[in-house]
């Protein structure tokens, strides 16, 4: 399965528009909380199993972000 990559910077910057906290994001995800926060820790690329990046991402979507790809201008998010 191939899935576009996003930062960590676009997961906090995507959790900042739903107004959601780590516990948002983790519950969302079903994925462990101490794992959330040792990814958003770090920067660049979400590191760690594939699985893990997909479930971050699909709960991000289904939420409403629209992730943005590097265009030039940068990499962002957005609300759909």
């Amino acid at each position: 399965m191939s899935i576009p990559k996003v930062s960590i910077e676009q997961v906090k910057a995507a959790r900042a528009l739903l107004r959601w906290s780590q516990i948002d994001l983790a519950k969302s995800s079903n994925i462990s909380i101490p794992t959330i926060k040792r990814l958003e820790a770090g920067t660049g690329e979400i590191g760690g199993r594939l699985e893990t990046a997909i479930a971050i991402r699909m709960a991000l979507e289904t939420a409403g972000v629209e992730f943005i790809a590097e265009n030039g201008g940068g990499a962002g998010v957005r609300l759909k």
